[in-house]
């Protein structure tokens, strides 16, 4: 079973030449190096590049273990530099070595090297290693699977083929496994041995166990709206521990470093700003959220909402969730105030759509529910409501677009009719 990755690709291809550091990002096992060392090395041996000016090491090898010494690396690729035709440097999970930035700045001005590599934390392109590239590293981020990506190799009947993303997510070595065993054993064992115990070494974390017990909130708790001091609360209730806010803060961001969860913040619409004290956690992947459970608390609606959440990140959408005020007069004339939740407010450039994600609309009453906050927004960007039980696209007699999951997923300018 073979996954084109095909958007990775043209990122890939097209950022060549550019005088920058190619920097392919995302959380470990969603097919990075396999990108760069299968897909685009078979596109560069097409081109007719000969294979001793593709340059490649896999960091995380053992074997190649002498080589994460910064001085070590720099050598080895030197000497294979030979001659003045363009060599091709691919260097996997560079995060292994030590003081990378300078390695990576070796080859800035060097006119024959165009310079791949990939990282599994979201630092690699934080202020500072910007800084150190000095303005010239590039990012291409890499999501697991699409269901898009996923359905197109694996077939079948959709609903079907949606049920078990739902289920195992998109990593792309889950989707070629046959058996739901085979899938949920590979899920709960990457958690746990690699994206588990790679936050807690990285960061020397000492509480394993204090890590491990805030995923699981977050899990439980996928796409609610949450603060780090009600985290904490949770922490007491549930198993009687005392993990302080900051230490929460700290644990939050690791988490978020690695590729695991993102955030969605508060923005109020009509006040136009951020309300700082509550946020929503997604998980990058589905399937390793519901491992962390043990595959209990499989609640579809909210699978659904954190699939739409992926989806929009990896079309190159912003994400946040919305907050509409309402003001109604009560029958004693009491003026009323209400704070409605729109799902997601997202911005690419200048676009702006509002969108809902309802998994049912099985009577007005929840029709009603769903578009109330839509309805409330003060200006005309475009207000959409996906839903989980229907197949069409179409526009309601409020104006606002409805669009089936299958032609959210499968269609990409489904949200712009």
């Amino acid at each position: 079973m073979f996954f084109e990755r095909k958007p990775y690709l043209e990122q890939l291809i097209s950022s060549e030449g550019n005088g920058m550091i190619k920097v392919i990002t995302g959380i470990r096992r969603c097919g990075k190096s396999f990108l760069l060392f299968n897909i685009y090395k078979d596109i560069l041996l097409e081109r007719g590049i000969q294979e001793n000016h593709i340059i490649q090491v896999n960091l995380e090898d053992r074997r190649n273990k002498k080589l994460r010494d910064p001085d070590a690396l720099l050598e080895y690729i030197d000497k294979q530099m030979t001659d003045k035709d363009m060599y091709y440097i691919l260097l996997d999970e560079i995060q292994f070595v030590p003081e990378f930035e300078d390695v990576l700045n070796s080859y800035l001005n060097v006119k024959n090297a165009e310079v791949f590599v990939t990282g599994s934390n979201a630092k690699f392109l934080s202020k500072d290693v910007i800084t150190e590239f000095r303005g010239r590293g590039w990012e291409i981020r890499v999501h697991p699977l699409s269901f898009a990506e996923y359905y197109g190799t694996v077939g079948g009947e959709r609903a079907v083929a949606l049920e078990e993303y739902y289920l195992y997510g998109g990593l792309p070595q889950v989707a070629q496994m046959s058996t739901p065993a085979e899938k949920e054993n590979y899920l709960r064992e990457i958690f746990e041995t690699v994206y588990l115990k790679d936050v807690i070494e990285r960061n020397h974390l000492h509480n394993a166990d204090g890590m491990r017990e805030l995923v699981r909130i977050l899990a439980s708790a996928m796409g609610s709206s949450t603060n780090v001091r009600r985290i904490a609360n949770t922490f007491k209730s549930v198993g009687g521990v005392d993990i302080g806010p900051n230490t929460i803060s700290r644990y939050l961001e690791h988490l978020q470093d690695a590729f695991i969860i993102s955030e969605a913040l508060r923005y109020n619409v009509k006040g136009r700003k951020y309300i700082g004290t509550e946020t929503k956690y997604y998980f990058e992947d589905v399937g390793v959220r519901n491992a962390i459970l043990g595959f209990r608390q499989i609640e579809f609606n909210h699978t659904m909402e954190n699939v739409v959440y992926n989806e929009l990140r990896r079309l190159g959408y912003s994400v946040d969730v919305g907050l509409v005020e309402t003001a109604k007069r009560n029958l004693s004339g009491k003026i009323e105030r209400r704070n409605l939740e729109i799902d997601f407010v997202v911005n690419r450039h200048d676009e702006r759509l509002y969108i809902q994600s309802a998994y049912a609309l099985p009577d007005k009453q929840k029709m009603d529910q769903e578009q109330a906050s839509l309805l409330n927004v003060p200006d005309g960007f475009k207000k959409v409501i996906i839903v989980g039980d229907r197949f069409g696209s179409n526009y309601n007699e409020d104006g606002i677009l409805m669009i089936g999951i299958y032609d959210f997923l499968l269609n990409p300018e489904a949200v712009k009719r």
